[in-house]
């Protein structure tokens, strides 16, 4: 049992003699990566704020060197031997800490999927189908013939979308897909664009690319032969684009605002796979054809659907914009009035009260029609009560937020019914940038929104600090606050229990001239306040995702847990019990 256990100090010691080395030759003094860290100091007077545009940059910044990315991996396999060992001996302590990902490729692969299912069913690619598919099974004469040349049909759609996603992905780069999401030229560039898409979708015109590259790729596809498979499926691409190009628009804007490098790419992987398995599938089974349902009428009802629901997506463009700018006009009740007044008219067009262009008769209505419109008005009905402040917790992460409502009348969380929050008694008469966040406060929350001024606060009240990494446009953070953060044990936690920080990252408030600053984090000058929060959540905690929760001491250090652990900062955590017993650990370390 003794010689085990020495052997496992031998492989951490060596493991860890060998990270020390590649560290050292790599240039890299940063032995905080694989210890505890100490704690920080009383205020952040001495500190450099390494400031950036986004978290993102930053991360994305110290990924460019390759060796680090050596390092990193030695680093995992050390943690794994060492791991094992702690469990076994106190005196050893390793940690870890891994960026975490604003949005996994397998979410955006899906959206792409379903928005490849859904165009589909679209009048520019449907009553293709089935002529696609006898063309090529009539041509090769066999079955077997049909199916390869139906294949090499779909792998080149898979193609063409995957290499106009790496397109989007190299131009921009990684750096800039991750600042699209809070940049207001390009939130309104996508509030636009959303707009022009859904105006097409309801039949106002066609976006179409020119007739003659469609002639010449129509020329080229009778070349035979793969060459003339893949002209084929190109011609498909340009002639479908007046009903495609609106869904891998829209699914081009989310994936590279919101996702990874590759996202972008991924995504359109997902649309063009949904687009090539029918024809591969068809061509297998190709007496299945006779059960799809017949062109008609129904497809273009399809087509003017989404075209409302393009409309509806593209306000929250718009009111992203309005929060990050703090143009304080785009409210609550306008964006729900909006939706409201869509859905109103989604629902009487689904039951042929309203008629578009190219919209045929409605002889009586279908039961599939009846049961769309059954969900769309009800839709609206449950919205309506949001006007006069209903929280509408399924919808919550979308709308703008509670405290940009004028006129609401629902009660604090706590069921007071009090409209002020309790004011914490400190020596600090005037809150720094209180007046820049008045449109996101969670009413009932006395909340902070300067570091040094929080910790402060923590020292006079004996109260430990809660950081909450948000954003104007973070949608997660617009769910705790409305899903999580209402339940009464939590909002009591959070009102009587911590000194509550919220450091926005997206901000676009200009720093002063005497606060500007050349981050040594990054390299990139930091000008706006919302950078310099961004800075501190991944320089200090190694994480570039909203919301993130942070409990400090008055000192501004991590609390410890009863084993002399950091506790480690919490994502996002829709699980009421979990978050509680979060909060509940940091209450409990504070006082110990």
């Amino acid at each position: 049992m003794i010689s085990s256990k020495n052997r496992s100090y031998k492989r951490a010691t060596l493991y860890v003699l060998i990270t020390a080395l590649i560290l050292s030759i790599a240039g890299i003094n940063k032995a905080q990566a694989i210890q505890a860290k100490k704690g920080d100091t009383v205020s952040t007077s001495d500190v450099q704020f390494t400031d950036i545009p986004t978290a993102a940059d930053s991360i994305a910044a110290r990924k460019k060197a390759a060796q680090e990315k050596e390092v990193a991996k030695t680093i995992q396999e050390v943690s794994k031997i060492t791991n094992d060992v702690a469990k076994n001996h106190s005196g050893v302590t390793i940690v870890v800490k891994m960026p975490e990902v604003p949005k996994s490729l397998w979410q955006i692969f899906i959206e792409g999927l379903l928005g490849g299912f859904t165009a589909l069913l679209l009048p520019c690619i449907y009553p293709l189908l089935p002529l696609t598919v006898s063309f090529f099974t009539n041509q090769s004469g066999t079955r077997a013939g049909g199916i390869v040349k139906s294949a090499i049909y779909g792998l080149s759609i898979i193609v063409i979308y995957v290499t106009l996603g790496l397109i989007i992905t190299i131009s921009f780069g990684s750096d800039a897909l991750n600042a699209l999401s809070t940049n207001g030229i390009f939130n309104i560039f996508f509030f636009l664009l959303l707009v022009v898409f859904g105006i097409s979708f309801l039949g106002a015109f066609e976006i179409v690319l020119p007739s003659s590259l469609a002639n010449k790729l129509d020329e080229n596809s009778d070349r035979g032969g793969m060459i003339g498979i893949f002209f084929m499926a190109s011609t498909l691409v340009v002639v479908s684009f007046s009903c495609t190009g609106p869904i891998i628009g829209t699914l081009l804007v989310d994936a590279a605002s919101k996702g990874e490098r590759l996202g972008p790419a991924m995504g359109m992987f997902g649309f063009a796979l949904a687009l090539a398995i029918p024809f591969t599938i068809f061509a297998l089974f190709p007496s299945a054809l006779k059960s799809l349902p017949k062109s008609g009428g129904w497809l273009n009802s399809v087509k003017v659907v989404l075209g409302f629901l393009e409309l509806a997506f593209a306000l929250k463009f718009l009111s992203n914009v309005d929060l990050a700018y703090h143009w304080n006009w785009f409210d609550r009740e306008i964006f729900l009035s909006l939706w409201i007044a869509l859905g109103l008219l989604l629902g009487l067009y689904l039951i042929g009260k309203i008629k578009f262009s190219h919209d045929s008769e409605i002889p009586h209505l279908s039961v599939p029609r009846f049961f769309v419109s059954v969900v769309v008005f009800a839709f609206v009905i449950y919205m309506i009560p949001g006007l006069w402040g209903a929280p509408l917790k399924s919808i919550s992460a979308f709308l703008p937020p509670p405290a940009t409502q004028d006129f609401d009348l629902s009660k604090t969380p706590d069921g007071s019914g009090a409209v002020a929050a309790p004011v914490q008694q400190s020596s600090i008469k005037e809150r720094k940038y209180a007046n820049n966040y008045l449109r996101i406060k969670t009413r009932g929350l006395d909340a902070w929104y300067d570091y040094d001024q929080a910790l402060q606060v923590s020292k006079e009240l004996h109260k430990p600090i809660i950081i909450d990494f948000t954003g104007f446009n973070c949608v997660n953070c617009r769910k705790m606050e409305t899903n999580v953060w209402s339940d009464p044990v939590v909002f009591k936690h959070l009102r009587d229990d911590f000194v509550l920080l919220q450091l926005v990252v997206d901000d676009k408030a200009e720093l002063p001239d005497n606060e500007k600053f050349i981050s040594t984090y990054s390299g990139k000058k930091i000008t706006t306040l919302g950078g310099k929060w961004s800075d501190v959540e991944a320089s200090r905690f190694n994480s570039n995702s909203q919301p993130l929760y942070v409990m400090l001491d008055s000192d501004g250090n991590l609390l410890k847990n009863k084993d002399g652990q950091d506790i480690q900062p919490s994502p996002a955590d829709y699980n009421i019990a979990s978050y509680t017993k979060f909060l509940d650990s940091g209450i409990a370390a504070y006082k110990k």
